[in-house]
Formats: C-alpha cells, structure tokens, sequence
C-alpha cells in the first residue's frame, strides 16, 4: 500500500505570518517550567567551528509527555553580512517520536529571534527591578532589537536607553525602530552608560568584554545573549563572582555561556522561578545576570505551537513525504 504521510514546510514567510510575541513568550515560559520538572530532555549540543569560518550547532532534545521530538540546525555565518544577508541561519526539523517519520520542517530564524527574546523577557520578569528607568544596550543587530523590544514591553517604567553599536557610530535603522517607545541615544563611551543604567543588554557575536567590571553599579541587571559558544565572552573578569547569577541550563552555561569563565561562581536555573520551585528576592544593592545560552526545549515547544497553529489554519506547504520503503528484515542492518 502507498504510504499517504506528509512532510509540513513552514517557510519564512509561513513563520512570520503565525508567530507572535504572545505565542514565544507562552512556549518558552513552558519550555522553562518543563526543564525544571525535568520533563523534557536536551541532549547534548554540537557546536563547531566551520573552515569557512562560520558556526555550526545542533539542539535537539524530547518531551515524552507530548510525543515532542527533534532538533534545530543552526549557526552563525558573517560572511552573510557582505552579501546583503542574515548572519545567523536556523532550521528546525520536527519527528514522530513512535515512528522517526519526519513531521515539519520549520523555518528557524525569526522561531530563534523570537524564542531568545521571550527568554530575555521572562529573565526582566523574575530577576530586573521593576522600577527599571535606564538602560544600555550593547548590539544593534537582529537580536539586540528584539531584547530591547521585550524589555519595553516588560518593564514599562523603562525610558532613557543607551546603545553601543558594532560599527562605533550611530545606528539609524536602530533607533528609526524604536522611535516614539523610548528615548534612544548612541553612546561612544559605553562605561559611562552602563553606569547610569538600571538594566544592561548584551547582544553581540561575542568576541570580548564589552566594559569594565567597576562601571556596574549595585542593583543593576544584565540580560546576556552573545556568549554561546566556547570562548565567546561578553563579560568583564571579575564580575560574575560579584553577582548573583541565574542561567538557563547550568551544565551548558559551563561549557558555552559566560559562566565557562568563572565556573566555580554559584548560580541557579530561571526554570525553577518560572515554575515556582525556588524563590529571588532582590536586594537593594544586588547585580543580577541571567546568562543565555539558548535550550532546544525552546526551539522544541515553540515549534510545537507552530506545527498546531498552522496544522489549524491550514498554513504551509504539504509534501508528499512516503517513508515505509520496505518490511524490515532480520537482516536488515541500521546504517
């Protein structure tokens, strides 16, 4: 008999189309509390450097619970940047996890732009000070933008935010995207900023410090994006031990994150405060840091969210996709 199974594709444009701030930041807060009750799992990540000198990963991981199967190929790639394109590149693949039948292919780029946002949101839920009013931003890229737009949604008494910017001058794309939300101002002198901020965000591909440990003032929060990758580094030395710090995953934050230069600092899981399981209650003079390394749990639910709303509303291409080739033979041999 024909096999009569279809392959889902969600492209681009598919993606954009079905996916909303509410929707990420619903699959990432549940992708959190899921990784707290350890009821979902991620395995272990790949990450290479490439001989075009590019990056690239995979994140996979399962939720028995929801027959949640697969991965996100993914990487970063600046030789795109020369030729008009988008230097981060992500796909993800969605399984059956009875069978191995492929589900949906899913466009990864605005799913990881807007999962890592959500996550920088709920970090500013937990740990920011909710008076926030000043903040600096290091990064005018993709995912600095959709930090800063989460933490204007989150914390509505922020006002005055300074950025600094990759290429050391003002960014009129940047601030054209923030007009009339905040007062927005390029800063060529980042220490200075970061000391007058309540909330600073680090969004960069991560090749150093970006200010001097002795600019952050007490009470001061950081969102930290760019460090992702063994040897990738935000950071100043001398901070994290300072801090009280709060990761995404504990294990990977050692070996990707900023905590892979100070390992030994303790530190907490953000799951266990989105599920109720652990408490954080900020001092006055406290410095919080939640480092972001990014969990496959995220890519996973909130590529769930999209297989269902687009399975409901009829979006996406369906390829034919006949996947019983043969009856499995004692000899057959997995290759």
């Amino acid at each position: 008999m024909p096999n009569e199974e279809h392959l889902l594709l969600l492209d681009r444009d598919s993606v954009q189309r079905l996916l909303t701030p509410d929707m990420a930041l619903a699959a990432v807060r549940e992708a959190f509390v899921l990784h707290a009750r350890r009821e979902g799992r991620g395995f272990p990540v790949v990450r290479e450097a490439l001989p075009t000198g590019g990056v690239f990963g995979i994140k996979s991981g399962d939720v028995a619970g929801q027959d949640l199967l697969g991965f996100k190929a993914a990487g970063f790639w600046p030789g795109n940047r020369a030729r008009g394109a988008e230097p981060h590149q992500a796909t993800v693949l969605l399984f059956d996890p009875a069978t191995g039948r492929p589900q949906c292919v899913i466009d990864g780029n605005a799913l990881t732009t807007l999962r890592t946002g959500a996550a920088g949101a709920l970090g500013l839920q937990c740990l920011a000070r909710p008076d926030s009013a000043t903040a600096t931003v290091f990064g005018t890229g993709v995912q600095a933008r959709v930090q800063l737009d989460f933490a204007l949604r989150t914390l509505p008494t922020l006002r005055k935010v300074f950025y600094a910017s990759r290429a050391g001058v003002a960014d009129t794309g940047f601030e054209a995207a923030f007009a009339g939300r905040c007062d927005l101002q390029w800063t060529a002198d980042a220490d200075a900023a970061v000391a007058r901020s309540d909330l600073v965000i680090t969004a960069t591909p991560g090749a150093g410090p970006l200010f001097d440990a002795r600019c952050v003032r007490p009470g001061t929060h950081l969102n930290c994006v760019g460090a992702d990758t063994r040897g990738k580094r935000e950071l100043p030395p001398g901070l994290l031990p300072r801090c009280r710090l709060v990761v995404d995953d504990a294990d990977q934050a050692r070996q990707l994150g900023e905590l892979q230069w100070s390992p030994d600092t303790p530190c907490q899981e953000l799951g266990g405060l989105v599920a109720g399981q652990a408490l954080f209650q900020r001092q006055a003079t406290d410095i919080s840091i939640f480092d972001m390394t990014g969990l496959a749990l995220q890519d996973l639910v909130l590529a769930r969210h999209l297989h269902q709303a687009a399975m409901a509303s009829g979006a996406g291409t369906c390829l034919p996709w006949p996947w019983l080739a043969h009856r499995c033979t004692d000899k057959d041999t997995p290759q």
